[in-house]
């Protein structure tokens, strides 16, 4: 097979491994054609006003100062006197998306929609918006359009202030909530003189939803624990009471508006969310007016034991907590809505201050609302599975569900209401499990099939590797021998059963994908079976220990590197035996220069994965320092290399510019904070130079000569100009650390492959990248290389890891990007976060085809083999996933399976990049008259 064809192959397989994960996990819960269900008494509020203060977090808000007194006063006093408050828990993603669509829709949506943008629906579903009669809404561009967009009718109508005003270097983010305020006081001005939009208004069921962006921008620009984010906090407090006074006065108090203040997620200490730690995921809910029970005081103590009670002194008031799609029902309940049909909250019912009767219809209303949900999926399950094949639910047959709203019926006709409630709560519960059960019905068959898939592809290339790339003794007849004809029809006959089952049971395009795809793989593996014979008939030949050693090695090496996933100073120990290694193999006593450089090396490396991954505080000087580290190796390297071989003088005006360039983009940093920090916005030369830098990064080394180290060097320094750009700290110094360990690992391995007698010693600085490849020097696979191999995969995850977490989202640091943009992007701002930390990996790509051309090994080989520990990688968290019960455990593990295949695509696409980069030359000079030896 011709590289292209196996790369494209290769490519395919990989990306449908990829994509799997998403159709066996997160594959959307919604179903439609469920009956909106409303309970038959009156609602206790004709309207309700929705306060969302994004990016608040619970402590924030509940907290004293220190002496005594509370900056949020009136919502204090809703807390202390006329309303019930609690603690509203999020879900992961900790995003604004998410965290709306549960408030107000009362489901959590799967993540792969966040992905699709905050003003798409990708997925239609219903709200309580849509069930009003008016919604009227205020704040963010970003938020508002979604809810608007996914109403049936004209009756959400929106009001936002342009995307432009959402700027992290904004002078008073606050101004963004004093619009939303000053915009609602505007509305109701003009309400008492047009009598239109006042009668609308005095209409029951209508909605008011305030967005209160401003606290989450200042906690992105100044942290949760700044003056800007708590003074925020304060004039939202009082934002909120203004409104309140409005609207009770141009309602002539009649006590038929409630409210609801909350959060959709917090915010950690260093001004990030998304992910699942307790400050993002614990948000503040205050519920009062018409309908809501007044603060209830207690002397025992209550059923929580986060000791918050204490920190907030509120040990005295009952708290009530909730799961934040319990908000969505309590509104509808209030107003008299239809709960939402796609909801699975329940409500509290400690919220309410209504009758026994009016609670038990609520919660009867409620359970029937998530059991339709249940039917629909159950009826689509049955009818897309063989009648013979198809296990119901067996808490929740059809019988049972009878059987349960019958009683529940009955039982409140009997005016038994607590024991109603308590069976309506069961059957919510049993319905909850029952849509999980029929959601994840095919998860364990599509688990078996891409693992099927899986194996079959390691087991493939293993097998390549052995028959092109091994010195093994080849038997003459099996080399020329094709599989046999059975084999063939029997793999054609079962993909023809295998799509008829699948026809039958109308089963998805991709669940034809993954099914099927095993049968070539297979069929390959099958095809390729003679290399184990040939390694059979070789095995009397072969160093067996010394081949079960590197097995055994390797082994713990993937372990460790699966480890490392979950404790980032796994990668310590790791480095922390690499730099052993020049000790274990003899080439101390042959290269002590380059082996003392491999260990001191390794040993800086490893400080990295060390350091705090978030909540570190901006460090721009060693930003600085990091920028005038770069320019000390590049002079250094310089000098050594004019020494001993010329450079052209177009070469030396690039290196120059380019060390110059270096030099600025170290102290652009440093200024772009400082404008920052006195709010005087984001200075244009700061922007033009940076976006400049990142554009001009990829194709400025392609400019400077081919010569093996003339061209990392222009690499190096073109990267690390953005690197520096986008840093804020002790990772700037990452960069120079890994490529000066890059460097050595080049020249020691050439030390290696002298030692072992492969070769006479070629100096590198007459290595050039676009020479034609002589291919009688090409030579085949030894043990060593399975070693080179797992150096590259483990410099790969290092260069993801070192710095960072990105299977996390809130370890990101948003003031990363202030150099190029401070308005709010998250498109924008996530591309230079992952452009960040791709450039290390770039840096161990780059060396790794250095190390292959240096060791005359063709492209091939060894990437075959780095693609068998990847994929092993891949496999052992796909595994991880099947064995975990928790959901936040197989998150974790299905990001970092995302994790190990993006890396691995990206091996195959940037493999090919790299090549280029390296290889290829753009000429802006005359250089034909120019030869240099």
């Amino acid at each position: 097979m011709r590289m292209v064809t196996f790369f494209l192959i290769g490519l395919t397989v990989h990306v449908v491994f990829f994509l799997s994960i998403f159709d066996i996990y997160f594959t959307s819960p919604l179903v439609h054609g469920m009956t909106p269900q409303t309970t038959p008494l009156a609602p206790p509020a004709s309207r309700l006003v929705l306060f969302v203060a994004d990016g608040l977090r619970a402590d924030s808000l509940f907290t004293l100062l220190p002496n005594g007194s509370c900056r949020t006063p009136f919502l204090r006093s809703i807390i202390e006197e006329s309303g019930t408050w609690g603690v509203s828990h999020t879900h992961v993603p900790t995003e604004s998306r998410p965290g709306h669509v549960a408030l107000i829709a009362g489901f959590y949506e799967d993540v792969s929609a966040v992905a699709k943008g905050w003003k798409e629906n990708p997925v239609e579903f219903d709200s309580v918006f849509n069930e009003s009669r008016n919604t009227w809404c205020w704040g963010s561009p970003d938020i508002l359009p979604m809810f608007a967009k996914g109403a049936t009718g004209d009756h959400v109508y929106t009001h936002t202030y342009p995307a432009e005003d959402e700027d992290f270097a904004s002078k008073d983010a606050s101004r963004l909530d004093s619009w939303v305020f000053s915009q609602v006081k505007s509305f109701f001005q003009a309400a008492k003189s047009n009598s239109t939009l006042k009668s609308t208004l005095l209409e029951d069921k209508n909605i008011l939803f305030l967005h209160l962006l401003g606290i989450d921008t200042n906690g992105h620009a100044h942290r949760p624990m700044s003056r800007e984010y708590l003074d925020n906090i304060a004039l939202v407090d009082t934002g909120v009471a203004e409104i309140v006074s409005l609207m009770e006065d141009f309602f002539g108090h009649d006590g038929r508006t409630a409210y609801v203040f909350t959060s959709d997620h917090g915010m950690t200490n260093w001004g990030s969310h998304g992910a699942g730690h307790p400050s993002e995921t614990l948000t503040p809910l205050v519920v009062w007016g018409a309908g809501v029970n007044k603060a209830q005081r207690v002397t025992a103590s209550q059923p929580y034991e986060d000791g918050y009670l204490k920190d907030w002194n509120l040990e005295h008031i009952r708290r009530a907590d909730v799961n934040q799609a319990d908000i969505a029902p309590l509104m509808a309940s209030l107003l008299g809505l239809p709960i939402p049909v796609n909801s699975v909250g329940v409500i509290p019912l400690l919220y309410l201050n209504n009758s026994d009767q009016f609670k038990a219809e609520s919660m009867y209303t409620n359970a029937i609302q998530v059991l339709e949900q249940f039917k629909v999926k159950m009826t689509q399950k049955k009818e897309t599975t063989l009648s013979f094949l198809f296990t119901p639910y067996q808490l929740l047959t059809e019988s049972k569900q009878e059987e349960f709203t019958h009683k529940a019926r009955i039982l409140i006709q009997l005016e038994k209401y607590n024991e109603a409630i308590s069976l309506c709560q069961s059957l919510i519960a049993l319905s909850l499990e029952g849509l999980v059960y029929y959601h994840t019905y095919d998860r364990f068959f599509l688990g078996c099939s891409v693992v099927l898939g899986f194996i079959g592809w390691t087991s493939y290339v293993i097998l390549v590797i052995l028959r092109t790339h091994a010195s093994l003794i080849r038997h003459p007849n099996l080399a020329k021998q094709n599989p046999s004809q059975n084999l063939a029809r029997f793999c054609v006959t079962l993909a023809l059963v295998i799509t008829v089952f699948l026809l039958i049971q109308r089963s998805p395009i991709t669940y034809y994908i993954y099914c099927l795809l095993p049968i070539p793989v297979w069929y390959s593996v099958l095809k390729e079976s003679g290399a184990l014979s040939d390694l059979i008939r070789s095995a009397p030949s072969l160093p067996l220990w010394k081949c079960f050693g590197y097995f055994v090695l390797v082994a713990f090496g993937i372990e460790l590197l699966v480890v490392s996933f979950f404790h980032r100073a796994m990668l310590t120990v790791g480095l922390a035996f690499l730099s052993l290694w020049p000790l274990l193999s003899g080439l101390f006593g042959k290269a002590k220069l380059r082996s003392v450089s491999w260990v001191l090396g390794c040993l800086c490396l490893a400080v990295f994965p060390l350091l705090p991954v978030v909540g570190r505080e901006p460090n721009l000087q060693l930003v600085s320092c990091a920028g005038l580290l770069s320019l000390f190796t590049s002079a250094c390297y310089l000098w050594s290399s004019l020494r001993r071989t010329p450079m052209p003088p177009s070469d030396r005006r690039q290196f120059l510019s380019q060390m110059i360039h270096v030099a600025v983009c170290s102290f652009v940093p440093s200024l772009t904070h400082s404008s920052l920090q006195q709010k005087q916005g984001l200075p244009l030369l700061n922007q033009i130079i940076s976006w400049g830098t990142l554009a001009s990064s990829i194709f400025v080394p392609l400019l400077s000569s081919t010569r093996l180290f003339h061209r990392l060097l222009s690499i190096f320094l073109s990267l690390t100009s953005t690197y520096l750009l986008l840093s804020t700290g002790s990772e700037a110094l990452f960069p120079p650390v890994l490529s000066w360990l890059m460097f050595v690992w080049i020249n020691i391995e050439q030390e290696a492959l002298v030692a072992q007698g492969v070769s006479r010693r070629q100096e590198l600085s007459t290595i050039d990248f676009s020479a034609n490849i002589d291919i009688t020097k090409i030579r085949q696979l030894k043990l060593d290389d399975i070693r080179r191999s797992y150096f590259f995969v483990f410099f790969i995850i290092t260069a993801f890891f070192g710095t960072g977490n990105i299977a996390s989202i809130n370890s990101f640091d948003p003031a990363s990007v202030y150099c190029f943009l401070t308005v709010f992007n998250p498109f924008i701002m996530g591309g230079l976060m992952m452009w960040k930390v791709i450039i290390p990996f770039i840096i161990v790509m780059c060396t790794f085809e250095t190390i292959q051309v240096a060791t005359q090994l063709s492209s091939r080989s060894l990437f075959l083999i780095v693609l068998v520990i990847s994929d092993v990688m891949a496999l052992h968290f796909f595994f991880l996933v099947q064995d975990y019960g928790s959901w936040l455990d197989i998150g974790t593990s299905i990001s970092h399976y995302v994790i190990v295949m993006s890396m691995t695509i990206f091996l195959m696409l940037l493999s090919v990049v790299t090549h280029i980069f390296t290889s290829k030359r753009f000429a802006l000079w005359n250089r034909s008259k120019m030869h240099f030896p």
